[in-house]
């Protein structure tokens, strides 16, 4: 899907945003909400001249000429210049079709030239904190595809469960999943998963965090944990991952092995966030190790420590890694081709970030403005579409590695009942951002466009919440 696709299509009258037939549209403008808030009150409900294109391509040229389609004289053929692959969606093209009362199909006449502003255009999704059965995955990779998403980024385990199920160390889902049996991801899951999305353009990137968020890792790995200490003696409790046995790095090196054959992108996550040092502090033999290190107090450092060798073990699978940010912050040798996600901070201090990141040569990913978890009431949606990673200062070289930005959805407050429509549109709105030229930013048209694509998506089966009061022609119907 990132690859430019130019063709000739058939579309619809789009000055009448027939891909849900103009007397919905019509019905959808008079019944709109008399009562607004003085925040939404600017957003007007009309027809788009690019009809419900989402996300909206690069170039539309558009005619009023009408075609039937019918099975016997239908066929897509690439244009010449096109680049496109065998795996490209054509999922623009499904968005200008159109039905009449008797359902009968039309498109019209338009040229599109279309690509991806940028590269990596990413969800993260959370199976950690609450477990995500397959089909509510399977669903979302296809919604995805939807909305010209590529990349899955499954953040699969955390402090809470382990469950994906290694073949090489299956105690750590026996010991740290929710439930052994019901509450894993089998090696056949994960490979549906994985090939599920190829055929929709979708990489799947797994995160496996460390040296934090790891409570769960424990349960099922001895010693691999740090022991905490309550003055002289064992609390009884454990912290981030021990980082001066030379077991944890054997167990480190067979574990990213597995993952290397197991899930084929180029890249895996690594993590590396929010780690707690006040465990560490207690231990005695930190102290210890910390000293022979010329460590001193400088916690950081230790965390570096293991946060290196860890990369050196990745390397040997040939693999590249993403990081967050704090292991860039705390000045950990990475090379140059390491992915630095930001996630951190307020708008000025993520910008501050982007160019820090930038500035040193590496490329990077946004999601500080794109948590999803974070809900509010109304049309947070706006704030979502009008943030760009582009949008710090730097160079225009600083700019060109910003390979593009990921929605998070942790999992907290969310599982199989409430993740699709707390993710959907909202998470169209980031879809546009790093799709659209970056000259595309009416809210007013992305407003009307996206109202209508939400309801495509209801029609497709997919409980995308409302942005506003409104109604849909086919309503979602339940399970």
């Amino acid at each position: 899907m990132s690859t430019t696709l130019k063709f000739t299509a058939l579309l619809l009258a789009l000055s009448l945003c027939r891909g849900l037939r103009h007397d919905y549209i019509d019905n959808y403008i008079d019944n709109y909400i008399d009562e607004v808030t003085e925040e939404e009150a600017e957003l007007v409900a009309q027809p788009s001249k690019y009809g419900s294109l989402w996300p909206l391509p690069q170039k539309v040229q558009l005619s009023e000429v009408s075609f039937k389609l019918t099975s016997s004289s239908f066929r897509i053929v690439d244009a010449k210049d096109s680049t496109a692959g065998p795996s490209c969606s054509l999922e623009t093209f499904s968005q200008l079709v159109y039905e009449d009362e008797y359902g009968a199909k039309s498109i019209n006449s338009t040229t599109i030239s279309d690509f991806p502003r940028f590269a990596h255009r990413g969800i993260l999704l959370d199976s950690s904190r609450h477990f995500l059965p397959i089909k509510v995955i399977l669903a979302n990779l296809e919604t995805m595809a939807m909305n010209k998403i590529n990349v899955f980024h499954w953040h699969i385990v955390d402090d809470q469960s382990f469950p994906y199920l290694s073949r090489t160390f299956p105690q750590l889902s026996q010991q740290g999943a929710y439930h052994p049996y019901t509450h894993v991801y089998t090696p056949a899951d994960v490979k549906m998963v994985i090939e599920f999305a190829r055929l929709r353009g979708i990489r799947v990137i797994p995160e496996f965090d460390t040296p934090g968020h790891t409570q769960s890792w424990g349960k099922g790995q001895p010693d691999l944990l740090t022991p905490c200490y309550s003055g002289s003696k064992p609390s009884g409790t454990f912290g981030p991952v021990n980082p001066i046995l030379n077991t944890t790095y054997d167990f480190m090196s067979q574990f990213f092995k597995e993952i290397s054959a197991v899930f084929p992108d180029a890249y895996v996550h690594l993590g590396g966030d929010e780690v707690d040092f006040t465990c560490w502090k207690s231990n005695p033999d930190i102290q210890k190790f910390m000293d022979q290190q010329g460590f001193g107090q400088d916690y950081s450092k230790l965390e570096s420590f293991y946060i290196q060798k860890l990369l050196d073990i990745v390397t040997t699978t040939e693999k590249g890694y993403t990081i967050w940010q704090e292991v860039f912050d705390n000045g950990v040798k990475l090379k140059p081709d390491t992915l630095i996600h930001v996630w951190k901070g307020n708008q000025q201090q993520y910008q501050n970030e982007m160019a820090n990141v930038t500035s040193s040569g590496y490329r990077t990913l946004l999601s500080t403005p794109w948590y999803l978890n974070r809900i509010s009431y109304g049309q947070d949606w706006q704030g979502h579409y009008k943030a760009d990673p582009q949008d710090f200062k730097g160079t225009e070289a600083q700019k060109k590695l910003v390979i593009g930005g990921e929605a998070c959805l942790w999992g907290e407050y969310v599982d199989a009942t409430n993740l699709t429509p707390r993710l959907w549109p909202r998470a169209s709105a980031v879809a546009e951002r790093l799709w659209s030229a970056k000259d595309v930013t009416d809210i007013n048209d992305a407003f009307s466009r996206l109202s209508v694509h939400r309801c495509r998506m209801v029609d497709r089966g997919i409980p995308a919440e409302p942005l506003f009061s409104s109604y849909c022609p086919h309503e979602y119907k339940g399970i």
